[in-house]
């Protein structure tokens, strides 16, 4: 088989077509050369290739500081309506490559780093440390990532803000077959993109005491630790626009006065510094599950106040490098700010801006109330009641007394409306408060944002309507206008032209480029479905990835695989509602049919499963130890063979999905309907010629709609088909009980045939399964081990399969964050996208 193009020679490909102008090669390799002499090695001879890559990231830097001022310039000047997104968690991905791409300068830096060292730009991207890519961590994470690159592609005044982590999530090893953490620290060899502003360092309060005098309330005797802002440039694709992220890292004050120290009480001042600094040092790595830890609160404070400080500060301002305050008056402040919270991490924006405008601000409680809704809106990301953040009103009345207060008074207020509305339903009452009365009265952070929000979104059709439904049933019933949807999307820069440029290359060839601002193009691609050569080209790639992944298996894992098997992949994080439990079970089944039948035709499959298990996650960690037992087993047995072999991905993060996303096969989405909000994995597979497998559950349901349901593999209980089993209740027995191949399965798991040096190792798997099973996983197993059974029957055509995979492929411009900015900027933020072209920084402006 010919050996398959590197992504470089694919760039080259692409800039053919114009798509990656090469761009001033002199000017580049003039600046890396600068960069790597005077800037990196300056005591050393030999450089590593960390220096190669640090010189050319300051190159690209280079590139994008200029842009970035004339953006924040051309933005100051208009005083547009400015945009701020919050969230905990920002995962970019590794930014090298990235920004190559959205200034077009991929081909330039290629050429001159050959001609400098011989070294090939796209190899350096791999030394970079993944900075801020983290992991896949769901609850709109990443999403909020590709929708930082959509706000500057599409020429909106926006910001993102969040936290400078010094640790990432962890990174996953793989001992044993357990999953052990190690630390992943984000900042050990700097951060090229990033630039701190120590100049705008803000105080952040905590602790202390409230005092309401004639003069207003006082928050007095706090404990401050200060905000130092770190801003990364956030380049739009080729339109010269460069947004800002600010992450915000904690430091402590130098306010402790030495001569009241002696030399022992002085050392221990310095070192309770870190208390304070200890609030960025490291990323909460739980997903969908709520943990409330103290340290968490204070995190979600820290960003919020800090950020508030920002934004006031900004609209105050609002001319172009000016620090003093133009508007004092803050009726106009939700015509010129939109808040978004992303999740209700950042729910304290809604009380820390009520504070502000009362107590700082002196504006009347009802008019302040009104901006504070006018100005926020909400996005929720899960339905799963563990999730959803409760914090324990001692915690509060500690940590931050006066926001207690001001909850307190505005859950008074909505309850006394709602009474009014509906008199006598003390049940009601209870079920809305913000106030959660128990043997620990908590607070509900989503009833706060629901209640301080003008709008109200959930991230798939399917979500959106079991929000409106369920969730928030009672709120949706009084108000029902703030209720919307905003189905999630990917950039189709990173998700299809880095990392998959053989693809983008051959639609490039068919229907031009504009498809990469506007994916909807794609629809181009449906005549020709038929079309021999195209279909050729198509698989072509698809077989061209699938041997490099190959490759990177083969070094990486010692594993040799059947790069002509079905590549089928369920990549994220481990958790019961996303099933990977089901599909050990179809593995486990397929196994016993070789093995029961050796000489049978058998469609060969790579099973690969990857992801992270929270840490305190006992039976997450207990599948990640069952997916690598059955691995052992599988793989290691002759009647098997090439046909079927099972491999865990260590350590799944950006990096990881760039290569393994491409050379998928088939896409598991087989989490129980109505419990996955939406997902975009799923729509990165379909972007890139991956079939999917799934439930009629979050953004699967429209990517069956606009791709038709035949073109996928849809199987299992719908939503209502699992609120029918609740009533009736579920009974995992009977399932085991009428199908022998599920039985055979359970039975060997539980009887240590997969584990047998520790028979009982999986027990409490078998057991969550036979009888806490919340998810349903034996009930869907014969209507997806049918499911596919259809795969196999397809991937034995393969012209049929690829004629599927560019109906896929035709039909997913919908999942671009593109379209879902676009719909968040009417409809909530209320301002238009601009396709404004800002002249680059070698251009005079007007």
């Amino acid at each position: 088989m010919a050996k398959p193009l590197t992504d470089s020679e694919k760039r080259k490909q692409i800039s053919v077509r114009g798509l990656a102008g090469l761009g001033d090669v002199a000017e580049v390799r003039k600046s890396f050369n600068r960069h790597l002499h005077f800037t990196l090695v300056k005591d050393r001879n030999v450089a590593t290739p960390r220096d190669y890559f640090f010189a050319l990231a300051h190159t690209v830097r280079d590139h994008l500081v200029g842009r970035w001022i004339r953006t924040q310039q051309h933005y100051y000047e208009r005083d547009p309506k400015r945009i701020y997104y919050l969230s905990l968690e920002f995962y970019m991905g590794r930014t090298l490559q990235n920004t190559m791409v959205n200034l077009g300068l991929q081909n330039a830096c290629d050429e001159a780093i050959y001609q400098v060292q011989g070294l090939v730009a796209g190899l350096l991207g791999e030394v970079s440390t993944d900075v801020n890519t983290g992991s896949y961590l769901g609850l709109g994470r990443f999403m909020a990532s590709c929708f930082l690159d959509s706000m500057a592609t599409l020429g909106l005044a926006a910001y993102g803000y969040g936290i400078r982590y010094e640790f990432g999530i962890f990174n996953q090893k793989i001992v044993n077959g357990w999953q052990v953490e190690e630390a992943d620290d984000w900042l050990r060899y700097g951060n090229p993109w990033e630039k701190a502003r120590p100049e705008y360092m803000l105080p952040v309060h905590f602790y202390g005491r409230v005092e309401h005098t004639p003069d207003g309330v006082k928050w007095l005797d706090t404990q401050v630790v200060l905000a130092m802002p770190y801003d990364t440039p956030v380049p739009g694709y080729k339109n010269n626009t460069v947004n800002t992220m600010r992450l915000w890292s904690a430091k402590a004050p130098n306010d402790f006065k030495l001569q009241d120290f002696n030399v022992g009480d002085y050392i221990e001042a310095v070192l309770d510094r870190n208390l304070a600094e200890n609030i960025s040092r490291v990323l909460y790595p739980n997903d969908n599950f709520f943990e409330g830890k103290e340290l968490r609160l204070k995190q979600e404070y820290f960003v919020v106040a800090a950020t508030l400080q920002d934004i006031i500060r900004r609209f105050k301002s609002s001319k172009f490098g000016c620090r003093d305050p133009v508007r004092t008056c803050f009726e106009t402040f939700p015509d010129k700010v939109a808040i978004q919270l992303n999740d209700t991490h950042p729910a304290l924006s809604i009380p820390e801006l009520m504070r502000i405008l009362v107590d700082v601000e002196k504006v009347d409680w009802d008019k302040a109330w009104e901006i504070t809704k006018k100005t926020c809106a909400y996005t929720n990301h899960t339905v799963l009641p563990e999730a959803l953040e409760r914090w324990p009103v001692s915690m509060f009345e500690k940590l931050l007394p006066r926001h207690l207060e001001i909850i307190y008074a505005i859950n008074q207020r909505h309850l006394d409306h709602v009474a009014a509305l509906f008199p006598g339903d003390v049940d009601r009452l209870r079920r809305m408060s913000v106030i959660e009365e128990g043997d620990c009265k908590r607070i509900n952070m989503a009833h706060l944002c629901v209640i301080g929000s003008h709008a109200v979104n959930g991230v798939a059709r399917i979500h959106s309507e079991i929000v409106k439904q369920s969730v928030f049933k009672d709120f949706y019933e009084l108000e029902p206008e703030k209720f919307q949807n905003k189905t999630n999307g990917i950039t189709p820069r990173r998700w299809l032209l880095l990392c998959n440029p053989g693809l983008a290359d051959t639609i490039v060839e068919k229907i031009g480029e504009e498809f990469l601002t506007d994916l909807s193009q794609l629809k181009k691609l449906l005549p020709l479905v038929n079309d021999e050569a195209f279909i050729r080209d198509v698989a072509k790639v698809k077989q061209e990835n699938k041997l490099k992944f190959s490759a990177f298996l083969e070094k990486e894992y010692k594993v040799k695989i059947n790069p002509s098997s079905m590549f089928d992949v369920h990549v994220k994080r481990i958790h019961e509602y996303k099933r990977q439990l089901l599909n050990c079970l179809h593995v486990v089944t397929l196994y016993n049919r070789i093995k029961r039948d050796p000489a049978k035709a058998f469609v060969p499959r790579t099973v690969m499963i990857g992801g992270k298990a929270a840490p305190g996650y006992h039976m997450a960690k207990l599948i990640i130890k069952l997916v690598t037992s059955i691995g052992d087993v599988v793989n290691r047995d002759p009647v098997v063979g090439d046909r079927l072999k099972v491999i865990f991905l260590e350590n799944y993060r950006v990096s990881l999905a760039e290569k393994v996303i491409p050379a998928a096969d088939l896409s598991q989405q087989i989490s129980t309907a109505g419990t996955e909000a939406s997902g975009t994995g799923n729509m990165k597979f379909m972007l890139n010629g991956a079939l999917t497998i799934g439930t009629m559950d979050g953004a699967n349901v429209e990517m069956a709609e606009e791709a038709g349901a035949e073109n996928l593999f849809i199987f299992g209980l719908r939503v209502e088909d699992v609120e029918a089993l609740d009533q009736k209740g579920y009974n995992a027995r009977e399932y085991y009980d009428r199908l022998p191949e599920l039985k055979q399965a359970v039975d060997q798991i539980s009887s240590g045939f997969f584990s047998p040096k520790e028979p009982d190792c999986f027990k409490d798997v078998v057991n969550m399964l036979m009888h806490h099973d919340r998810f349903k996983v034996f009930a869907d197993y014969e209507a997806y081990v049918q499911c596919q059974a259809q795969v196999d029957q397809l991937y034995r055509n393969p012209k049929e399969w690829t004629k599927k995979v560019i109906r896929n492929i035709a039909c997913s411009g919908k999942f671009s964050s593109d379209r879902t900015i676009t719909e968040y900027a009417r409809e909530i933020w209320g301002v238009e996208p601009s396709d404004l072209q800002i002249p680059p920084p070698n251009i005079p402006r007007d």
